[in-house]
């Protein structure tokens, strides 16, 4: 593990810790922010300890984050890290176990190191360009549909049978955390992932988790997310995104999940 994987790993273990002490307190006020997502406390917190940390150790690099720098400044510059500091957080503000902290880093436009941790179920995901994924240390690896195996799911996100039609052969699963369904293509757990509104800090680290594992991830329609833009504010910008074990899953996936006409 290199220096700079090791320090997103280490930081992601802090952020997880400082969200459980809020989690247990039960004390994090919640809020509807202006695209009625929730926000508490503690997404608020986690924040500031990741961009603080970020600026003390990469003070070169720029940050872009879900609650306290969603504009990306057009300023050029080689890294940009990309945070979402509590992934899951209705899950959170309800009491649910999925929910953790996601961090990447991008090289030149594209991600190359990723951290994700989920405290409540100790599962830690990590992966850095051309080094393959791993949970708590493990090699995992996206697995296509197999026969004879009926425990295969589909994982996605509360918004798909709102806003498509969707014919997927595969039992759904709602995790309430677009980073933990993504963590699911690449281990292998899930056949296909599909998120309808996901912004760039929920898909940031599955950019490059997901193909490290073997898997392949793509917007279902629209523009990719990456390269980033300079200058973006990415507050409103969705990404439709699709993840499989392999591309013709993906673009199957196009298939079975079609745009509702309006």
């Amino acid at each position: 593990m290199n220096e700079t994987l090791q320090f997103a790993t280490d930081l992601a273990h802090r952020t997880g810790k400082l969200l459980l002490e809020y989690y247990r307190s039960g004390g994090a006020e919640i809020r509807l922010k202006a695209d009625q997502t929730v926000v508490t406390e503690a997404d608020l917190a986690a924040d500031r300890l990741v961009t603080q940390a970020i600026g003390e150790a990469y003070p070169r690099d720029l940050i872009l984050s879900e609650e306290l720098h969603p504009f990306l400044s057009p300023e050029h510059r080689e890294a940009v890290w990309i945070i979402d500091p509590l992934d899951g957080t209705t899950n959170f503000s309800l009491g649910l176990h999925i929910w953790g902290v996601s961090i990447a880093r991008v090289v030149d436009g594209l991600p190359e190191t990723a951290a994700i941790f989920f405290p409540l179920v100790n599962e830690i995901y990590t992966a850095q360009a051309g080094h393959g994924a791993f949970m708590n240390g493990e090699r995992i690896q996206a697995q296509p549909p197999l026969k004879g195996k009926p425990t295969t799911f589909f994982a996605c996100c509360g918004h798909t049978h709102q806003l498509y039609r969707v014919n997927v052969p595969y039992k759904p699963r709602i995790m309430g955390s677009a980073a933990y369904n993504f963590c699911a293509v690449a281990r292998g757990i899930a056949v296909l992932g599909f998120e309808a509104t996901p912004k760039i800090w929920d898909l940031a680290t599955a950019w490059i988790l997901v193909p490290e594992a073997g898997g392949v991830i793509e917007t279902h329609h629209g523009p990719a997310p990456f390269p980033l833009m300079p200058g973006t504010d990415y507050t409103n910008l969705a990404f439709p995104t699709l993840s499989a074990a392999t591309a013709s899953m993906v673009e199957r996936g196009r298939e079975m999940i079609q745009i509702k006409e309006p």
